[in-house]
């Protein structure tokens, strides 16, 4: 049988909802999630989609990444994309369709420099040339 970490994820998310002072009623209401649905995610009897977790990343105030991690659906990250990421799901200014697309960006800048290599199969340009062939620390090439 395939490993889910739906039980990890179900004590999660009770633990957060529990530090936010929430009962499970007033998240599921808050997530526009059904109370039963809840309930049975967090005991780990179902696996929630992105969707799902999104909202009730939100609705608890947390990242949803966090939740994607403890859902299995992404791999945990080095400490320090992983504080970036935070602070841009975290950014209440941001709209979600915002800070998506900052993770996107933000993601394709470390692609291109190498970093993640292993995560995207591919291998980086760690001799400073861009993801064209051009030269990333001199853009604009003489004519």
């Amino acid at each position: 049988m395939a490993s889910l970490n739906v039980g990890n994820l179900g004590e999660y998310l009770r633990e957060q909802r529990r530090n936010a002072q929430l009962s499970l009623r007033q998240l599921a209401d808050a997530a526009g999630v059904s109370n039963p649905y809840l309930s049975q995610i967090e005991r780990g009897l179902r696996k929630p989609s992105a969707d799902i977790l999104q909202q009730l990343a939100k609705a608890l105030r947390i990242s949803a990444e966090t939740l994607y991690v403890q859902a299995g659906i992404l791999d945990e990250r080095s400490p320090e994309a992983a504080g970036t990421r935070s602070v841009i799901l975290a950014d209440p200014s941001l709209s979600e369709r915002q800070k998506q697309v900052l993770l996107q960006i933000y993601e394709s800048f470390r692609k291109e420099n190498g970093l993640d290599a292993d995560e995207t199969g591919t291998e980086g340009a760690a001799d400073g040339s861009g993801a064209d062939g051009s030269d990333a620390d001199h853009p604009q090439a003489s004519n």
